[in-house]
């Protein structure tokens, strides 16, 4: 009686292979998600052995500018940041601390050290941390691996 009843039980599962319970048409298949331009497209892969020299893309010129403090600005609080996006150009800050773009610096706590930035809003919770472009990092003297603590000001 057992094996009877395992025999009918096989025989029942193996039509289940088949999901779509007969009806294989095209309206029939579930939806796929086609591309469009409102998906965020990440940027391109870091290539293996690339450096920090490699993909810090900023002239000496431009290090310069972002190293002259040319105001003090509004002192918007204090975060910690860790490295953004490398492959991203330019003197950014992505912080929680601004609700809409706008020109600022950041100031290192611990040495002093200033750079003008981008601020840039993430959206993210106060307190939820920002993330610094490797060119900036690079400008403060900060390891790339490290969690430098920052004030943020908007000019």
């Amino acid at each position: 009686m057992v094996r009877n009843g395992l025999f009918v039980l096989m025989i029942a599962l193996a039509g289940c292979g088949r999901l779509g319970f007969g009806d294989d048409t095209p309206e029939a298949m579930p939806p796929t998600i086609a591309p469009t331009d409102d998906i965020a497209v990440s940027a391109l892969p870091v290539p293996a052995g690339a450096t920090a020299e490699v993909l810090d893309t900023t002239s000496a010129a431009e290090r310069a500018q972002a190293a002259q403090v040319t105001g003090q600005g509004v002192r918007l609080g204090v975060t910690v940041a860790s490295l953004g996006d490398p492959t991203q150009p330019g003197f950014w800050l992505k912080t929680p601390l601004v609700s809409a773009p706008a020109k600022g610096r950041v100031e290192m706590t611990a040495t002093g050290a200033s750079a003008q930035v981008d601020l840039i809003p993430t959206g993210g919770a106060e307190g939820s941390g920002s993330q610094m472009s490797l060119p900036t990092l690079r400008l403060l003297g900060v390891d790339l691996t490290g969690l430098p603590e920052v004030v943020v000001y908007r000019y």
